[in-house]
């Protein structure tokens, strides 16, 4: 059986894993399995899922190495994983039969690979930390706009007089809102202040 894995690092709003799920199919996937997950994260929902229904002698496609792992070790660790299953790994027009003994030219290439997708991630986060002190010696304010009274939901304001009262739990209290209790944590600071 052959499967393709995709992944994008941020939301289908921002990514589109599309492109990537065509490739695989042109590449011969029959399953595809996708998911919008970082690539230096351990533990993925849907490639573990794949890793868990592989079977030996089957066949892991993927667009490019940075799509299985923006980790060096992670990466070595896939490919042990690969030897032990006897797998075929194709990232897009590379080839790796693990079904027998990996030529050693081939391992470093693939390693090398790793590689260049860990630096490109460190290369990302790096860029990413200098546009924020940048923007931050400007003035410029980061992160969420403080929340203003006007802009309390009046779900909040309803269940405001209970959860005061005693009568109800945070939990309850999200629950009823409909919010999270880091958010419902943000309506009562702002609520208690006022």
């Amino acid at each position: 059986m052959k499967y393709g894995y995709a992944r994008c690092s941020t939301n289908e709003s921002k990514q589109d894993i599309e492109r990537q799920l065509r490739e695989l199919r042109e590449l011969g996937a029959e399953e595809l399995y996708y998911e919008y997950e970082s690539g230096i994260r351990q533990n993925r929902p849907e490639l573990s899922k794949l890793l868990t229904r592989i079977e030996e002698g089957d066949t892991i496609i993927t667009t490019e190495v940075s799509r299985i792992t923006r980790s060096l070790k992670q990466l070595c660790d896939v490919i042990e994983y690969a030897k032990n299953k006897k797998l075929r790994l194709i990232i897009g027009n590379f080839v790796i039969d693990c079904s027998g003994d990996i030529d050693h030219m081939t391992e470093a290439m693939l390693q090398m690979m790793g590689v260049f997708a860990q630096l490109e991630r460190n290369m990302t986060i790096d860029r990413i930390k200098s546009g924020l002190a940048n923007a931050k010696s400007k003035g410029v304010r980061l992160g969420r706009p403080k929340l203003k009274a006007e802009e309390i939901p009046p779900k909040i304001l309803e269940y405001w007089p209970l959860y005061t009262g005693g009568s109800i739990t945070k939990t309850d209290f999200a629950r009823l809102c409909g919010i999270s209790r880091p958010t419902l944590y943000k309506y009562i600071a702002l609520l208690s202040d006022g």
